[in-house]
């Protein structure tokens, strides 16, 4: 068995704990591990922050004026002041996409495909695959803050609780933040493999 959901939230500070509270009972009521649905919620609250923080098209004023039926796909250029959060579970690993309409991140981005690479293999990099702009956290997905930062360590917090990262730029509509975890499950648990 497997599920998702997908959720159109508010580019508001309140959206955070909501998106978060959402994975964690779906979490709790297929019983996956407390510990994985733990990292899986830090991961999420990062990367629904930075939507919520830098997400906002250049073009509209950034105003926060929605209305309803606005979401993340609409039409290029229309004031869109909200960002999805997706999440799968499936047998096996629970997969988390936050989307928002910003300005994407540089061109240069990684993937990376563990928390710790085997000794001898860096992280892969990953080609740009279009768009462009800034992070305005001041820090590239794959590399680290400075120790003074005050901001910026969100991005290598989700690389550290995922198991699988990806960067990405969709082209005049935003950035993507995905991340993969492998499931551990309580006994008894509704999704579990057989």
């Amino acid at each position: 068995m497997s599920m998702w959901w997908s959720l159109h939230l508010r580019r508001e500070a309140a959206s955070v704990p909501l998106a978060r509270r959402f994975l964690l009972g779906t979490m709790e009521t297929a019983g996956v591990d407390p510990d994985i649905s733990f990292d899986l919620s830090v991961a999420l609250s990062e990367a629904c922050a930075n939507a919520v923080e830098h997400g906002g098209r250049r073009d509209t004023g950034d105003t926060g004026d929605t209305g309803p039926g606005r979401t993340v796909d609409e039409r290029p250029g229309q004031d869109n002041e909200q960002y999805r959060v997706t999440a799968y579970l499936d047998g096996e690993k629970c997969r988390i996409e936050v989307a928002d309409s910003g300005p994407g991140f540089p061109v240069r981005r990684t993937l990376r495909t563990a928390a710790h690479p085997s000794a001898g293999q860096p992280p892969e990099p990953y080609p740009p695959s279009g768009g462009s702009g800034s992070v305005a956290l001041g820090v590239v997905p794959g590399e680290h803050p400075g120790a003074l930062a005050e901001s910026g360590r969100g991005l290598c917090l989700i690389e550290e609780l995922a198991d699988h990262v990806h960067f990405g730029n969709r082209p005049g509509r935003g950035a993507v933040v995905s991340f993969d975890k492998v499931l551990k499950w309580r006994e008894g648990a509704l999704l579990m493999v057989s």
